[in-house]
């Protein structure tokens, strides 16, 4: 009888063990790697509005921040007051109610393009405090149960453009660019470059400056960073600039000129090289080694491709392959190796959102909350179409065997 308890004991705890494995936390844009790429097993291929559906909760306000979860707490930023109050939402994951609705900050409302929010970038948590950066440049940390912790306004940020990008946690330190333009001449920052962008990184204990980097000569830009080098080296972009900063210090390692102004799509990175884009006028992607110093940029380069180019949503890497959405929304497959086009689709609709990679299946999502479900390969392959009948502009969340998709008016999660 004592071995039998035991026994059950024992399979009880290697149970819980394997669940846990297989539940992964989706702590900031584009997941825990910020690469769009989930571990999670049991995701369904087929919703629509009212079928899969584990719940759907009305969310206040306006904001296209992506949902971001840590167990069954769920978190995103909206704005309401026509964008003046700022605030943190934290849902519960199982039934979808919003266990606490906090305003963390007032801002004044600016100018912004059609497609950007008051409440655009994503929060970002380390399991004790959830981190939030508003339109106006102010960033502000919350503790689980909503209380303000702290709040920096060192950066009093202006973009004609507003602000998209979104911070990111490393070693104890958050990250967030600030590419923007002049308050008092028009096209400075915007059409013409100039020295005053800054990537500011704070001390998650206190919000304190922990160093600023700076560009050098760049333009507007709204780029979420990545990080490589195990942690040691932050990859962002803005306009013209591709940059690697050393995490501790925020010295810039290295640089690549790259021309456009108001690139938006996050670098992935895979086989030893890092994938970019640039901004309007001339749009390029380009696939860089890593490993350089200073202006690499005759040097490093592997290989450059103007077709297929993304604006909105971020590529996708699925080795061998680099997928992209181009500003006329044709979906390209290229070879990651040397940037050949080996396949290109024209798809229904327009996408923002960047595409996720689940149990080898990619989803895109479209602003008309339309998801495709594709098979990776050297073929356009697709699984289903699901539409929510919503708009969607935010990209979607993936945990605990749930899609966390935020449109308009609502947040859903899709699963059983």
């Amino acid at each position: 009888m004592r071995l039998t308890y035991l026994s059950l004991i024992c399979l009880t705890s290697i149970l819980l063990s394997g669940q846990s494995l297989h539940s992964e936390d989706w702590t900031r844009f584009r997941g825990p790697n910020g690469q769009g790429i989930s571990s999670e097993k049991g995701l369904p291929t087929n919703w629509s509005a009212t079928e899969n559906i584990a719940w759907k909760s009305p969310i206040p306000g306006d904001g296209w921040s992506s949902p971001i979860v840590l167990g069954n707490q769920i978190f995103l930023t909206t704005a309401t007051d026509e964008g003046a109050s700022c605030r943190l939402i934290c849902v519960n994951r199982e039934d979808g109610t919003i266990t606490w609705n906090t305003e963390v900050h007032r801002q004044k409302p600016g100018p912004k393009r059609r497609q950007n929010s008051y409440a655009t970038p994503t929060p970002v948590t380390d399991g004790k405090r959830v981190y939030a950066v508003f339109y106006d440049g102010t960033v502000v940390a919350v503790d689980l149960k909503g209380k303000l912790v702290w709040k920096n306004t060192e950066v009093d940020f202006f973009s004609l453009h507003g602000l998209g990008a979104s911070p990111i946690l490393v070693q104890d330190q958050l990250v967030m660019p600030f590419d923007g333009s002049s308050r008092t001449e028009n096209r400075l920052g915007w059409k013409i470059p100039w020295e005053q962008a800054v990537v500011l990184a704070l001390d998650t204990a206190n919000g304190k400056v922990r160093w600023k980097g700076k560009r050098g000569k760049s333009r507007v830009g709204h780029v979420t960073p990545i990080v490589v080098e195990d942690g040691k080296q932050i990859v962002t972009a803005g306009g013209d600039r591709v940059q690697g900063f050393d995490t501790n210090t925020g010295e810039r390692i290295w640089s690549i000129y790259s021309q456009g102004e108001g690139v938006t799509p996050s670098p992935v990175v895979g086989d030893g090289l890092i994938y970019t884009s640039s901004g309007f006028e001339e749009p390029t992607i380009r696939a860089i080694r890593l490993g350089g110093q200073g202006d690499i940029t005759k040097s490093h380069i592997a290989w450059e491709q103007k077709k297929g180019v993304p604006v909105l949503a971020s590529p996708l890497f699925v080795s061998p392959y680099l997928y992209t959405i181009t500003r006329d929304n044709i979906l390209h497959c290229l070879n990651a190796e040397n940037g050949d086009i080996v396949w290109q689709k024209r798809l229904q609709g327009v996408y923002s959102a960047s595409p996720v990679l689940v149990e080898g299946r990619i989803y895109i999502l479209s602003e008309d909350g339309v998801t495709l479900v594709l098979q990776p390969g050297d073929r356009y392959d697709e699984i289903a179409r699901n539409e929510l009948g919503e708009r969607c502009l935010a990209s979607m969340a993936v945990s605990q065997g749930h899609f966390y998709v935020r449109a308009a008016q609502h947040l859903y999660c899709i699963g059983k």
